[in-house]
C-alpha cells in the first residue's frame, strides 16, 4: 500500500488544504524562523479574545489541546496531596495517559451508551477530586453533551472542582441542543472551556489550542506555560485562521453533511452506528474491529481501531468516505 494510496482516516484530520490566506501569512512569518516568538502568545491570545469576544485575561494559549490538558493536570498535582481527575470511559485517550504520566491518580466512569452519564459522574465527585474532563463531542464515539445537562451538571458540582469541557470537536456538531461551553461559562467560575485549531480550523501540524474561562484558572495556566511555546509560525496561521472564519465554517458543514451522510448509508446497511456530532462516525464492532480495521488497511483506509470495542474513523473527501461505506457494508471481514 503505497502512500498516496492511503486514506488517513485515523486521526480526526482535515482534509482540506489550508486556505491561501493562511499559506500565505504561514510563508510571510517563516521568514523570521531564525528569532524566537514571543515568550507569551499574546498577540494570538488577543485576537481570539477578540473572536470569542472575551477579555484576553479569560484565555489561555497553549501546544494544542493536549498541551493545555496536560497545564490542568500540572495544576492538579501541585501540593503535597495530589487531586484525582475524573472522567468518562471510553473517551479521549490523553487524559490517562498524560494524567498517568504525571503522576496524578484518575477514575474513569462508564459511558451510558456512547454518552456521557453525568448523572453517575457528579455522584462519582469526591473530596480528592480537583479536575474533572468532559470531551464534547466525545472522542471517540461522537456524543455531544446537551446544554440542558451541562447545566444540571454545573449546578451539582462543587465549585471547589474545576471542570474542563473539552470542545475541540464542536465547531462540526449540527445538533442545537448541543451545549456551549462559551455561553455557559459566565455563570460558572470553576468551569475552563478548551478549543483547538487543529480540528476545526486543519492545523494539527501547528498544534495550537487555547483555553476560555474565568481569570483566576486562566491566570494558573498562563503561570504554568513554557517560555516560547507557541512558535510565530503557528500564531501566524491561527490568526488568519481566525480571519477566514466564513471559510472555515463552510468547510465545517460540508464535512457535517458527509458525516451525516456516511450514518444514513450505514443505518440503511444495517452497520449500527450511534449519531456523531464530531468530524468522526463510531463503529461499536466489538470483537470484530481487528477484522473490519484490517480489511479497512487492505483497502487502503487507515482507520483507529480499540480492538475489542470499535472503530473511530474520520470523515474524509467523499471518495475516502465511499471506501468507509464499501468495507462497512461488505460481509467479508464479519464472517466467523
Amino acid at each position: 500500500m503505497s502512500e498516496q494510496h492511503t486514506h488517513r482516516a485515523a486521526a480526526n484530520e482535515s482534509p482540506y488544504p489550508p486556505p491561501p490566506a493562511v499559506l500565505d501569512a504561514v510563508a510571510e512569518a517563516s521568514t523570521r524562523i531564525n528569532r524566537y516568538p514571543e515568550v507569551y502568545p499574546t498577540t494570538l491570545a488577543e485576537a481570539i479574545a477578540a473572536h470569542h469576544r472575551v477579555p484576553v485575561e479569560q484565555v489561555a494559549v497553549g501546544a494544542g489541546g493536549a498541551g493545555l490538558i496536560q497545564q490542568m493536570l500540572h495544576l492538579v498535582a501541585r501540593g503535597r496531596r495530589r487531586g484525582e481527575a475524573l472522567f468518562a470511559w471510553r473517551s479521549f485517550e490523553g487524559y490517562p495517559l498524560i494524567a498517568e504520566g504525571m503522576g496524578v491518580p484518575v477514575r474513569r466512569v462508564p459511558l451510558r451508551g456512547h454518552a456521557h452519564d453525568l448523572e453517575a459522574m457528579a455522584k462519582a465527585v469526591r473530596r480528592r477530586t480537583k479536575l474533572v474532563f468532559l470531551c464534547s463531542p466525545n472522542n471517540p464515539t461522537g456524543a455531544a453533551i446537551r446544554q440542558d445537562e451541562l447545566d444540571a451538571f454545573l449546578a451539582r458540582v462543587p465549585r471547589r472542582v474545576f471542570v474542563v469541557l473539552d470542545e475541540v470537536y464542536r465547531g462540526f456538531a449540527t445538533d442545537p441542543a448541543t451545549a456551549d461551553g462559551l455561553r455557559t461559562l459566565p455563570a460558572h467560575p470553576n468551569l475552563v472551556v478548551l478549543r483547538s485549531f487543529s480540528k476545526a480550523y486543519g492545523l494539527a501540524g501547528l498544534r495550537v489550542g487555547y483555553a476560555v474561562g474565568h481569570p483566576g484558572p486562566i491566570a494558573g495556566l498562563r503561570a504554568v506555560t513554557m517560555p516560547f511555546l507557541v512558535p510565530e509560525v503557528a500564531q501566524a496561521a491561527a490568526i488568519a485562521a481566525l480571519a477566514a472564519e466564513p471559510e472555515y465554517a463552510a468547510r465545517r458543514r460540508e464535512v457535517a453533511a458527509e458525516r451525516d451522510r456516511v450514518l444514513r448509508a450505514l443505518r440503511e446497511a444495517g452497520v449500527g452506528a450511534p449519531p456523531s456530532e464530531g468530524n468522526f462516525v463510531w463503529l461499536p464492532l466489538g470483537e470484530r474491529t481487528d477484522a473490519f480495521e484490517a480489511a479497512c488497511r487492505a483497502e487502503g483506509l487507515l482507520v483507529h481501531a480499540f480492538p475489542g470495542e470499535g472503530a473511530r474513523v474520520t470523515i474524509g473527501l467523499p471518495e475516502s468516505n465511499d471506501l468507509l461505506l464499501k468495507v462497512a457494508t461488505g460481509t467479508a471481514w464479519s464472517r466467523p
